[in-house]
Parts: C-alpha cells; structure tokens; sequence
C-alpha cells in the first residue's frame, strides 16, 4: 500500500488467552475484510500486529479486535501506538518471536468441538474415528506446551511431522487448523495401542479401541491414557466390576465418577438445571456434582455407596467420544493412580504403578508434558463453584492489584497445589492432591518448577504454611536462600485472602474461615474463625468454642472421638457413661477408659475450635457415622440428610475474660439437639437445625463486628446447604457476602492466599489496582 495522507499505522500489543485459540487467523481475516496490510506474530508476550490503511478502517479493526475476537479468546491488555506508515504491499502471518519474558497465558486443555466431532463421526471424512483429531478451537495445550510461546515445536507434538495434507490446513489462514499446533490426522499423528499388564502389545488402531470396550463390557478395568494422565475404566452397570476397582485401589467407600454417552444418558439418572447442563457441555467439560433422580436406575451400588449425589461428566476428548459413541453406557472414569498418588502421565510409569489394578492399557504415543486431572465443579447459589482445579481451568491466572517480583507459594498439605505470581498475575497450578507420598510430593515441587520454566520466573520470596509440618513447608524450606526468604502465612488468613482474590476485593473484610485443622499460632487446631482480615493483617475476631480431639489424628478418622470430646467439654466425665448415645455404644469399655484417661489428663488430646469436627461430633451424635471411610464423609452425611425445618438451635456470643476474641459457644446449641434426638426427633429435622444454628452464629458474629463485607471460605463452604442458607441470611440482614468461584473453598485455595499475603507484606513498591 502507497502512503498518503488518509493512510494509518498502527502497532499493538495484546496480551490474555490470544495464543491456542485461532486468534492469528482472526486478525488475518478482519485485515484482510478492512483491506488493511501489516502484520500479525505470537511472541512470549502475547500477540503483536500491525495494520496499515484508510484511518477509518484502522479505527475499525482494533475496535472489532476485542468485539468480534474468538469464542475462547480474552484479552487483558492491548496497547496501541500510531507510527508512520510503511507502505506495506500485504497482510502475513510472521513467524513467532520468542525472545523476550514469557507472560502470554497459556491455555488450559480444550473439550471437543462441534466441528471436530462431526468430523470423526462422518464416514466420508480422512479423520473418521481418528482419536487425536483437534484444531484451533479445541483440543490439548496445557498438557503438551514446553515452552512459550505457543508453537508446535515447543509442544510434545513436534516430534509429529505433518503430511502435505495436514501442512496445508496448517498453512492455510482461511482453514480451521491454521497453526492448531496439535493438529494431525492417521497418517501423520499419534496412535492407538492395546497393551497387556505386561507392556505387550496386543492391538493397534482402531482396532485397539474395539478389543478395549469388549474387555469394558466384560467387566475389565481398563487404563486409558487421556489428555492430561491415566484414568481407570470400569462398566459403571457392573457391581463386581465396580467392587474390585475399589479393592484394588484401597477405595473404599469414595464415589467414583463417572462418564456418559451424552445428555440424556445423563437426564435419566440425575436432575439437571440450565446451569449444569452448560457445565456439563462446557469447553471445560469438569465434573458435575449433580443430585440423583429418586426412583431412577443409575449405575451399580459400589459406584457411590450411601451418596445421593453423582459426580458426572461427558466424553471431552475424541478418544472419550468415541469409547462413549461406541458403548453407549457410562464407565467409571476415575484418576489413574495409587492411593494419595499423582495420575501417571507415561506408558511405562502406568504400568508400574498400576500392576495390580488395571486388566488391560489403552495408550498411545502423544507425550503428556504434566499431569491434569479432572476437574469438578458444583453449582452453589446460582453460579459454578470449582472444588478442584485442574484440566480446563488451570493454569489461568487470578489478576491482582499488586504488582512486584515473583512470589513461589507451595500451599497445604492436603487438595495441595503451587502458585507463581508473575508481575500482577498469580497462577495456581493443577491439583496434586494430599503430600502423604513421596510422588505427590515430587510432584509438587515439578508443579511449581513448571511454571517457572513456562513463565521463565525467579521466585524473589517463597511461602508456605505456618505449620512446620507440612511436607509443602519442608519444600519452602528447601528452596528458600540468602536472596529468596521464607515467609509463613497462617492458614486461615491464606483462606479469606483467596476468596477476596477471587473476588477482586481489597481493605478490609470480616473472613468466615470454617475447615477441619489449620495450624494456630498459638499452638492450638484452628478452624472455626472470625477474622478482621487484609492482605497483610489479620485480626482473630471471634472463633468457635474450643474441646478436646482424644487420640488427635485418630480423632479426624473417627467422629465417635470428636463426638466424645465434644460431650466431655459439656458433661466432663458423666459424658462416657450415657450409654444411650450412638458415639459411646460404639466405643468398647476398654476404648473409653483409654479415651477418658486421654481428656482427664489432656493428653495426646488437642484443642481445637474446627467446625468440621464439630460437624463430625453432631454426625456421630445423630448416628450417621462414627468411622470415615474418607475425608469429610460425616460431614456430607449431615449435610444430605437436612429436612425442611424452620428451626434453629441457640449459640451464644460471649467475651473472653483476658480480652481475647470473642467465643462462639455451642454448648446450648448440643443440649438442645440431644434433647430432639431423645424426645424422637426426626435427624433430618435435628441436621437442619444444626445447620441454621451455625449461620445464625455468622450472622451474630457479622452484626458485632459491624463489617458489611463477609467472606465465606474453608472447607465447610462447600456445604451448599449451610453456605446457601449463610447467604441468604446475610443478605436480609443488610450485609455483602462474598464466596468462591473459579478457585477452590478447600485447601486448594491455600497458594493463591499465600503468595497475596506474601506480596503485601514485602517491601517492594507496589502497583496501584488497574
């Protein structure tokens, strides 16, 4: 184009999720429907173009840039700057520049589309039933990237020369596959393989996934390699099938998910609202904590024993549709893994770690660069609420208002993940999972290492827990240095901060920090708090009324303990002799005197003010549970047995003699209950009240403190039940709460709240807010 006056250039510098999602192409076609020319390139930025032309047209396009950009496209920043014009002849796609920091977002691994699955249905099309097929709108990118920016030579996909065919579609600006880094098809890409439990190989193809669905609906369990890891397959329909997948993992009592064929496989079993149903078809494609339809027949017993809830998700891969398009039924698809192990993520590794579990492996040759386990999702108060962050949300960053060097944060010990902040972005990792194994604890040192390298970072200060415990602390510890201090942030306060993140709060907040344990720095088991809480401060407000937890951890896999305890604090020793309650008849007579003598003299029987083990001490009172067969099971137990009830039993507000914060005191609330249960009560009826007595405690501790911005976090806001009813109630008494979104209420929470901390009591100057 010959420069004249009308003529424009302009330079601009976009940053967000532009890389992985048919942005390029994008730009060529509005440039190209403006008549603009210049240029379009990635670079470890995000992406740079520049356009050329009529002033007006130039006005155009980088208006349209952000209205009419790509369904998965987000863009956080954009940059224009007006140059002279350059007389260019046309518009080109430049080849990538990867010099610079690295601070494009790479994108989280993408379900299938549309289009994409009427191609591996359609018998006429060169990647029918081709299990990898992929373009710009869907497909693997977190899972396979190495480095930034995003090109296939810096993806596990490099080592896959592209036929003349599929170079073309990846050349072509007007084609769908244009620069889809993973693309391939069945003459240039992955393959399929069938492998026994000795690593030989028994079919290849398409024929390897036909032998493996006979094996499914004979009731084998198959190791299937996805996007991100192994899952372990199982006919759902199939109880003895179901039954030795859990013997063989040491599961004994957690729901499995489960995957269906589509929509309406689904709808006979569960309800589902317009909310779920978008879950559910979503480009995220999590799993979704839905409620059983009453009467339904849904899968074998074994899959979730006594739960009236299912967690459920659709295929999300072509491998997936294709397995589901063929069964036409729904599989177990549970994490392929040992007990408190990551996912494996190689052939080899899978066959080691899971000998002994899997009957058959259906692999195939795509290197999977990191581990991403499923996600799931459950809606709460109208809107999603993630419980476990991992494939289709991670690793997209949180904004923070703060800017500064980078802070590692290395979170809990249990839902564990890591977070980096790079300038104002914090990204958490994936889920690890609980570090009680040396390879969950591996792999969250290779989490945090990850996005370092992706983001080429040098964390300039490292966090973790207050508690010295933790094998998430003991890594801090060994990365720490001269030039990169350690600092602790208590856990409690690393809840509220996430939660005020996730909701871009800043000042100050009243933080309603409720779990299981979290470390106090007064030595004591916190988890039923009240805090004053800011980014660097926190003030202890208020907690709940402490007792004793006889046997300490065992106490946390028992409920009849905390139950005891709880009594004990109450009744003092009278409490072991009512024989009529359900935690002491399942205590023998030798259990009692040990669990008495542990109270009298406060030995191994530590204080705590946790409202999860009080949820576990009114379960076990109610005779719902007295042992867990896993983590949070009374609780869960609780919240599903609620009946409608208008009723709440009383807590009381009362000082501290010393001063000290206030003490939310449930004494009367557990005499009140005890009595329901002796006058026959219905416990459905005994659960709601319990439940409404803890709200109305929030509510009282909200109206003293005189905070109107309430912050509902920790472990039991994933009680949809109690945490639904704290927000209405707040609500009518004139206060704004606020709860989790995108990131996790639990302890997969912890590392965003950590580095938040960290990077407000640094002294490094600090951005305004954008």
């Amino acid at each position: 184009m010959t420069p004249g006056t009308s003529v424009r250039r302009m330079r601009a510098i976009i940053q967000g999720l532009v890389q992985g999602v048919g942005f390029r192409p994008f730009v060529y076609g509005l440039a190209q429907e403006l008549h603009l020319s210049g240029w379009v390139m990635n670079s470890t930025t995000g992406v740079t173009v520049e356009v050329e032309g009529e002033a007006d047209a130039v006005a155009a396009f980088l208006l349209r840039l952000d209205t009419d950009k790509p369904p998965r496209a987000a863009i956080h920043s954009l940059e224009p700057v007006y140059l002279d014009p350059r007389g260019y002849a046309d518009f080109r796609i430049r080849p990538s520049n990867s010099h610079g920091a690295a601070e494009a977002l790479v994108l989280p691994d993408i379900g299938t589309c549309a289009a994409c699955l009427d191609e591996l249905l359609d018998p006429g099309d060169r990647r029918y039933r081709y299990p990898f097929i992929n373009c710009t709108h869907c497909g693997p990118r977190f899972s396979i990237i190495q480095r930034l920016p995003y090109d296939r030579d810096n993806t596990s996909m490099a080592a896959f020369e592209l036929c003349p065919v599929c170079r073309r579609e990846y050349e072509d600006p007007a084609d769908r596959r244009f620069h889809a880094q993973p693309t391939a098809c069945p003459r240039c890409g992955p393959g399929l393989g069938l492998w026994d439990a000795d690593g030989t190989v028994l079919a290849a193809g398409d024929e390897a996934l036909c032998r493996a669905e006979a094996a499914l609906s004979a009731g084998a369990v198959v190791a299937l390699k996805g996007l991100g890891g192994f899952q372990l397959l199982v006919d759902a329909s199939n109880q003895a099938a179901v039954q030795r997948l859990r013997v063989a993992k040491h599961r004994e009592e957690k729901p499995f998910a489960l995957m269906y064929p589509d929509l309406p496989a689904v709808r006979a079993v569960c309800r589902v609202s317009v909310l779920e149903e978008r879950l559910l078809c979503a480009p995220e494609a999590p799993i979704v904590l839905l409620e059983r339809q009453q009467g339904a027949a849904g899968p074998a017993p074994a899959v979730a024993p006594g739960n009236p809830h299912l967690g459920v998700m659709l295929p999300y891969t072509p491998l997936h549709h294709l397995l589901m398009h063929d069964l036409r039924a729904a599989v177990v698809a549970t994490s392929g893994n040992r007990v408190d192990e990551p996912i494996c993520t190689g052939e080899r590794e899978a066959l080691e770690r899971l000998g002994g579990i899997a009957d058959l492996f259906l692999v195939h040759d795509r290197p999977i660069c990191r581990h991403v386990d499923d996600s799931i999702v459950r809606v709460i108060a109208g809107r999603e609420l993630v419980l476990r962050r991992a494939r289709g949300y991670a690793p997209l960053p949180v904004v923070s208002g703060l800017a500064g060097p980078s802070v590692a944060a290395l979170g809990a010990h249990l839902k564990n993940t890591a977070a980096l902040s790079v300038g104002r972005r914090i990204f958490v990792g994936q889920h690890v999972g609980d570090l009680e194994t040396p390879q969950a604890q591996a792999a969250l040192r290779r989490s945090l290492a990850d996005l370092q390298k992706l983001y080429g970072a040098t964390a300039a200060a490292v966090v973790s827990d207050l508690h010295p415990d933790y094998a998430s602390t003991h890594a801090a510890e060994e990365l720490a240095g001269p030039a990169c201090p350690h600092l602790r942030v208590q856990h409690h306060h690393a809840h509220v901060l996430a939660c005020m993140a996730d909701n871009e709060l800043d000042g100050e907040v009243l933080g309603v920090s409720w779990d299981g344990t979290g470390y106090g720095p007064d030595g004591t088991i916190w988890g039923g708090e009240f805090m004053r809480a800011s980014a660097p401060h926190y003030q202890r407000l208020a907690h709940m009324r402490t007792f004793c937890l006889p046997g300490g951890e065992a106490a946390v896999r028992e409920p009849r303990r905390c139950a005891l305890g709880l009594l004990y604090e109450l009744d003092g020793e009278a409490a072991l002799h009512q024989h009529h309650l359900p935690p002491v008849q399942a205590c023998t007579a030798q259990e009692l005197r040990v669990i008495g003598r542990m109270l009298r003299r406060q030995l191994n029987a530590p204080r705590t003010s946790s409202v999860g083990r009080l949820f576990d001490a009114v379960a076990s009172l109610c005779g719902l549970r007295q042992r867990l067969r896993h983590e949070g099971q009374a609780a869960m137990a609780l919240e599903y047995v609620v009946q409608p009830d208008s009723s709440a039993y009383g807590v009381t507000l009362t000082e501290e003699p010393a001063g000290g914060p206030w003490v939310l005191d449930w004494r009367e609330l557990v005499r009140q209950l005890l009595a329901d249960l002796a006058a026959g009560i219905a416990v459905g009826r005994v659960a709601a009240r319990f439940h409404h007595a803890l709200v109305e405690g929030i509510v009282l501790v909200a109206q003293r403190t005189g905070l109107e911005r309430v912050v509902l976090t920790g472990g039991c806001m994933q009680n949809k039940y109690l945490i639904e009813r704290a927000i209405d109630r707040l609500q009518e008494e004139g206060f704004r709460p606020y709860w989790h979104q995108r990131i996790p209420p639990n302890d997969g929470g912890i590392s965003l709240g950590q580095v938040v901390a960290a990077r407000a009591r640094l002294p490094w100057p600090q951005a305004d807010p954008a």
